[in-house]
């Protein structure tokens, strides 16, 4: 019996996943800047600054790269590519492990700035943003829960309160998130340059991704959304900040699998190479399994919200709980396959394991992932 309830799953297949030339120059060009500008050592230096990232970095990625214009509109200043592009772009960032705020001001600041009502002052925020002259951050990305309350004082908006865990909080010029007003809940953007905020760095596993608590203390903030719009806003900000991870998660674990299998065929044991051994292979093969499954779940996510971003809400869950799972089975790994040398801190797979780690509470670990796939699908 066929049920009534219409599926959640896209019934065909977004017409962006079928591969394209210009994917693969997107790929080229960003992997040969960042092969060239985001080593290991670099990022770790940059993740040390006062920033947490490199400016310098930052600056040709969204100058040379565009990368905070890519899935803007034309009409509004954008290149009008869409998820599938910029997905593209975070996979590469996540093999070069940069420390800039791709995905927490090019991609979730700059769609929350484009689901907010049109004003001369969103559109003023969104040119900035786009061109590097403001970071943002979205304190959606985190899976804490945010006490903050929003009053209208005339005609404008002051808020009070505490954001936590909010991804490069210490050094983001804009935050946007959501608070509560006497009429509901609303999404709301904050200048912290000019705002009275304190802001806490916090300790975390992993440095090259920093967090800090945010206190607000009648801060004058900007309503991108009323209680019609706000949680729509959100969750298709969560979602794509999942998708976001995924495909960063991707680019993690392809560089992991080529490093690992570089290794394996380099040291030696026994008059041979540890890659010839049937054991070694398969749990190199194995990994290469992980890498198709997210690869394939993350990039077809991708696509899904490219068509739709309503429609995206179970692709992204499954992409979650694929990547989530695969990045930290192959990082675990890439440890153990590099032998003792993979536990130092002076190797550079030690920070994609910490990059891994940091990253599972952000949006929730697979776990949590797989349990909203069994919602949205009625289970």
């Amino acid at each position: 019996m066929q049920s009534s309830h219409s599926s959640p799953w896209p019934e065909t297949e977004p017409p962006a996943m079928t591969p394209v030339a210009e994917h693969e120059d997107i790929r080229d060009v960003i992997r040969r800047l960042l092969d060239r500008h985001s080593t290991i050592e670099s990022s770790r230096r940059a993740a040390q600054s006062e920033s947490g990232y490199s400016p310098e970095l930052w600056s040709l990625l969204v100058e040379e790269m565009n990368v905070a214009a890519l899935t803007v509109p034309e009409d509004r200043g954008g290149l009008g590519y869409g998820m599938v592009e910029l997905g593209i772009v975070l996979e590469e960032c996540g093999r070069a492990l940069v420390c800039e705020p791709v995905l927490t001001s090019a991609t979730l600041g700059v769609h929350a700035l484009l689901a907010a009502e049109r004003s001369h002052t969103v559109d003023e925020l969104l040119d900035r943003v786009v061109r590097g002259e403001l970071v943002a951050t979205v304190t959606a990305l985190s899976a804490q829960t945010d006490f903050v309350d929003a009053t209208r004082v005339g005609d404008r908006w002051s808020l009070s309160g505490r954001a936590t865990n909010v991804v490069q909080g210490g050094a983001a010029d804009l935050v946007v998130l959501i608070a509560h007003a006497d009429d509901g809940p609303g999404l709301y953007a904050v200048d912290l340059r000019t705002a009275p905020v304190r802001r806490t760095e916090l300790p975390v596993v992993d440095p090259t991704r920093r967090q800090a608590n945010l206190l607000f203390d009648d801060a004058e903030a900007v309503r991108l959304a009323g209680p019609a719009d706000a949680l729509r806003a959100v969750e298709s900000l969560q979602g794509l900040g999942v998708i976001g991870l995924a495909c960063e998660h991707v680019g993690l674990i392809d560089r992991l699998l080529d490093s690992t299998r570089e290794y394996t065929v380099q040291r030696r044991q026994f008059g041979r190479s540890i890659g010839s051994f049937q054991a070694v292979k398969h749990r190199l093969a194995n990994t290469l399994v992980e890498l198709e499954k997210a690869r394939s779940a993350a990039r077809y996510a991708a696509a899904v919200f490219a068509e739709d971003p309503g429609a995206a809400a179970l692709p992204a869950a499954v992409a979650g709980a694929v990547c989530t799972e695969a990045v930290i089975a192959t990082a675990m790994e890439a440890v153990q396959l590099h032998g003792g040398v993979g536990f130092t801190w002076e190797h550079a797979t030690h920070s994609y394991v910490r990059r891994a780690l940091g990253d599972e509470p952000l949006l929730g670990d697979s776990r949590a992932h797989r349990g909203r796939v069994a919602d949205l699908v009625g289970l």
